[in-house]
């Protein structure tokens, strides 16, 4: 029987590049996008908005129609990114963000379990390396919705392990992507819309659009999703390629990294009204 997974944000980025491996490897792709990728050999198109519970649902009926023996796999990919400071962003943009990063994955698995469990299949969510890292200053938004998927799943796993399902959570590095390549115009619209962080959000933007040509080829990651799909027994946390330098200033003792990232932006002032 040939397996099937269902993968959100496979129109294009991270999440097209997997659905792309596991059609050539001989499954059956139920590739799920605001804008899914065109028909393909093993490959089957599907139009939802994960902020929105009735177009999640539209999308489950044709997974129920394409996948009636169940799911193999569900591996949650649709995502947003923001920059910018968390005590200045508009609420609705942090509503935006949760919505599609943290709903957006809460509402794909509980309406696509029943067709995991049907398959004996497994789910595979889409963290960062800011879900476990400490959040740095302009890019909380975004950490805030990672952290809480790392806590989603979490609960997740300790819970669907009961029903033999196992959980796996991926925590990419800095890979080539649409998301990562608006990475300008994201710190563009933060710069329009402080008033306190202007010249460090400048000279953060530029070391952030500097760090894009370390960014990893997509396909690294794919190859980490192929592992968690189909090992016999899932890891459950995957980091791929996370930047060393976050990392190190993760595991220094908190005062240190605040002292040093003072030291760093010294000439950087906020404006105070």
């Amino acid at each position: 029987m040939t397996p099937t997974i269902l993968i959100t944000g496979a129109g294009g980025g991270l999440g097209g590049s997997a659905a792309r491996l596991f059609a050539e490897r001989g499954w059956r792709v139920l590739a799920a996008d605001l804008r899914p990728p065109p028909a393909a050999e093993r490959t089957i198109p599907i139009e939802i908005d994960v902020t929105r519970a009735e177009s999640v649902e539209t999308a489950m009926e044709i997974v129920r129609r394409e996948a009636p023996e169940g799911l193999d796999a569900v591996v949650t990919f649709a995502g947003v990114m923001r920059v910018g400071s968390v005590a200045e962003i508009d609420e609705a943009e942090l509503v935006g963000l949760l919505q599609v990063n943290l709903l957006g994955t809460y509402r794909v698995v509980k309406s696509a379990l029943p067709q995991v469990i049907q398959g004996r299949g497994r789910v595979i969510t889409i963290s960062s390396e800011t879900g476990w890292q400490s959040a740095l200053m302009l890019n909380g938004p975004y950490a805030i919705t990672k952290h809480a998927i790392e806590a989603y799943s979490d609960a997740l796993r300790r819970e669907l392990m009961f029903l033999g399902i196992p959980v796996s959570t991926i925590r990419p590095g800095p890979f080539r992507t649409d998301m990562v390549d608006g990475i300008g115009r994201a710190f563009a619209h933060a710069r329009d819309s402080t008033t306190h962080f202007g010249a460090l959000i400048d000279r953060v933007g530029a070391l952030a659009i500097r760090e894009q040509e370390r960014a990893h080829d997509p396909h690294l990651l794919a190859e980490v999703v192929w592992r968690a799909a189909t090992a016999r027994r899932p890891r459950a946390h995957y980091s791929v390629r996370a930047d060393l330098r976050r990392s190190v200033l993760h595991h220094l003792p908190t005062p240190v990294v605040d002292r040093l990232l003072v030291q760093l932006f010294r000439s950087t002032r906020v404006q105070r009204e």
